[in-house]
């Protein structure tokens, strides 16, 4: 994750447009960072895409009403207590304002409002894996997290991002199917995969960010070296190899978030006696098809969260905003 001191002074300016009480701030997307197949130019056409954290949604709609009130759909007229409740209330609890340009940066940014408790929660538990897989990926770190809360929350899923990558993957990969596999775990399952997004966007964020993956999971790799051998640096040898004993499986699972384990047990339970949660992580250790569980779990967790935070979209840019964001979606698709 890159540094306060590498953030483009453009980032500052425009962060200076908004409510100052703002306690972590991140961009994201291809706007941001380089993808496979797009040169500079047309990364600048890209929308910026942002994340603006803060600890009381109401005061800080309020605020921005005031400021940049066009930013905002019809919703406006309703207040700033009804857009508070409206992002916290349904989906990933994110508020998007979208297709915002900035005339004197020449750029053109989308931005979500999230509460301090509701992504702290995203990342420790994977309620809705949203924002939580954003930051599986390298990302433009605008303002650092104000408390360590945020801090300590990013760094453990990042931990847990490579628990539950190493068990959808064989024993032996390559350093490139590892990181593609932390990446994937927020676009599988996401319906918007299906259409409005291109099939190779996994492969195109991540071969061109290769260094920036290993600085980010150096730290969570370097604890995990009595299961997971990973190729020496500067080696020609890009194989990695995991032991998968089921110990180690269930020393896996244990270390996924709570979400991914409720449903875990929920799938294997389906309804009868509930056994105890660990003795039926036991069993989903033992058995051949772990990966297939594990992956069901994660897929039905994105699925849910972007259906219902797509449609939650639809409302906060306006119908014409949505018409046009989803037409330039699906033309990058066919791009």
């Amino acid at each position: 994750m890159l540094t306060k001191g590498n953030t483009a002074p453009m980032f500052y300016r425009i962060l200076s447009r908004f409510p100052p009480n703002i306690t972590f701030c991140f961009a994201y997307g291809s706007g941001v960072k380089q993808q496979l197949g797009q040169d500079a130019v047309q990364k600048k056409k890209n929308m910026i895409d942002m994340i603006f954290t803060v600890d009381n949604a109401h005061r800080w709609h309020a605020s921005n009403l005031e400021r940049n009130p066009d930013h905002y759909s019809g919703l406006k007229h309703l207040g700033s207590n009804f857009i508070a409740k409206y992002q916290e209330s349904f989906g990933a609890k994110v508020f998007f304002n979208t297709l915002i340009p900035i005339p004197d940066e020449d750029v053109v940014i989308k931005y979500g409002v999230v509460c301090t408790r509701d992504l702290l929660d995203d990342l420790t538990t994977w309620s809705n894996l949203y924002l939580a897989g954003r930051l599986h990926k390298p990302v433009e770190i605008i303002r650092p997290a104000s408390g360590s809360k945020i801090q300590n929350a990013i760094d453990a899923n990042l931990r847990a991002a490579v628990h539950a990558a190493l068990l959808l993957l064989p024993e032996k990969f390559t350093e490139f199917e590892l990181y593609r596999a932390i990446s994937n775990i927020s676009y599988a399952g996401d319906f918007r995969m299906i259409f409005g997004e291109n099939k190779d966007k996994v492969n195109n964020i991540v071969r061109p960010q290769l260094e920036n993956f290993r600085n980010l999971y150096a730290p969570t790799l370097d604890h995990l070296g009595l299961v997971l051998q990973l190729p020496p640096q500067n080696s020609d040898n890009s194989i990695c190899i995991q032991d998968q004993s089921e110990k180690t499986i269930l020393h896996h699972l244990n270390n996924l978030p709570k979400w991914p384990i409720r449903r875990i047990v929920q799938k294997q339970t389906k309804g009868r006696y509930r056994q105890d949660t660990e003795d039926i992580l036991t069993d989903v250790s033992k058995s051949t098809n772990y990966r297939e569980i594990v992956s069901h779990c994660l897929r039905a967790i994105v699925w849910q969260s972007s259906v219902k935070q797509s449609i939650k979209n639809i409302p906060s840019a306006g119908m014409m905003k949505s018409v046009r964001y989803s037409w330039d979606k699906a033309l990058k698709t066919f791009n």
